[in-house]
């Protein structure tokens, strides 16, 4: 029913198996997806996520970006990349532009 597959793994690149015995017990625990990490990195990003340490590919710290507030015209940094058709704020001016909506 099940037959061994190779799977790219997302942090590292390199290929890894899923085996047939694998993707069972997946189904009999109710997985849906299959994984996206080799072994090696699934430990270190368990080990990671038992320390706390956050890594981009795991949704953790996110670049951020320099903009200028629109209301107060102070310093602003934002996690996306600002465009000029819509206003930026700084997190106390954002706050209060919230608060008023």
């Amino acid at each position: 029913m099940y037959a061994d597959k190779t799977i790219r793994c997302r942090d590292c690149g390199m290929d890894f198996v899923f085996s047939a015995g694998e993707q069972q017990f997946y189904a009999e625990k109710g997985l849906l997806n299959e994984p996206q990490r080799c072994q090696s990195c699934r430990a270190v990003a368990k080990q990671n996520r038992a320390l706390g340490i956050s890594t981009p590919s795991a949704g953790g710290q996110r670049e951020m970006h320099a903009a200028v507030c629109a209301e107060c015209g102070g310093q602003a940094l934002v996690p996306f990349l600002p465009r000029n058709d819509r206003p930026v704020y700084c997190s106390n001016c954002f706050d209060k532009v919230r608060a008023r909506a």
